[in-house]
């Protein structure tokens, strides 16, 4: 009996030093944990997608750091130049995932009056190349279930083709860079191609959506001056073609 009570007297002990050293030790280290403060990068203004963001649209605040994401923007100059990749909201923290260091849709930029950017739906993941297409890919373009006969057509018009984007349904390019693995991977797969064609190429590629299935081929990924060699010899294409007819037309 002396020996069960000299047991629960020891276990009592124990039980009263743990908690001064819960007390006195651990619980202040959480305390000063959870109240430490840290300066982050926060907007002070509604910055909407696409728009550059500017050093009055953002303030530097101290909030605690207790849960805060680790990849939260702490710098201003992380975040003064670069564009903003959603629709941003006063107070919101900055993440590298929000911004982009180039203009969304840049590419449009380069439309000069000779050519047009267009989009086609892709209609599935095989067609698509299962979702590995990037801007700057050079592809041939084959239009299946084609007309009455339901054919496969391989057309010259459309052998090399620059793709501009591959856009999924919520609007967003599939391959941006400033997105992580896990991001891209949530985010729905490619369900269009944008792609910057002649007026001739953009209307044959209009008709071919309403009337076939598109299926994209990848010809060449590279570097740009290589990509250029074979849309200039699509370019050659129509010139040849545009030269033919004017020579029928001056026999006529």
């Amino acid at each position: 009996m002396k020996s069960w009570f000299r047991n629960r007297t020891i276990v009592g002990i124990v039980c009263i030093v743990f908690s001064l050293i819960l007390t006195l030790g651990i619980a202040p280290l959480l305390n000063r944990t959870s109240s430490e403060q840290i300066a982050i990068v926060r907007l002070a203004k509604d910055v909407p997608k696409g728009a550059v963001i500017t050093a009055d649209q953002i303030e530097s605040v101290q909030v605690g750091a207790y849960h805060l994401p680790q990849e939260v923007l702490t710098s201003s100059e992380a975040v003064i130049g670069q564009y903003a990749a959603v629709d941003l909201k006063r107070n919101d923290y900055l993440l590298p995932s929000k911004l982009s260091n180039t203009p969304l849709d840049a590419y449009l930029s380069r439309l000069d009056g000779n050519k047009q950017a267009i989009s086609v739906t892709i209609k599935s993941l095989a067609a698509g190349l299962s979702g590995k297409l990037q801007p700057g890919d050079i592809v041939t373009i084959i239009a299946s279930d084609y007309g009455e006969l339901r054919t496969t057509t391989l057309l010259p018009e459309l052998q090399y083709v620059e793709v501009l984007a591959a856009t999924t349904s919520s609007g967003h390019d599939a391959q941006q860079n400033n997105q992580s693995d896990q991001e891209q991977d949530e985010q729905a797969l490619p369900s269009t191609l944008t792609m910057l064609v002649t007026p001739e190429q953009a209307k044959l590629l209009a008709d071919l959506e309403n009337k076939s299935k598109l299926h994209a081929a990848l010809v060449y990924r590279g570097d740009a001056n290589t990509a250029k060699a074979f849309t200039d010899q699509q370019d050659a294409y129509f010139d040849s073609k545009t030269t033919q007819k004017e020579e029928d037309a001056h026999e006529q």
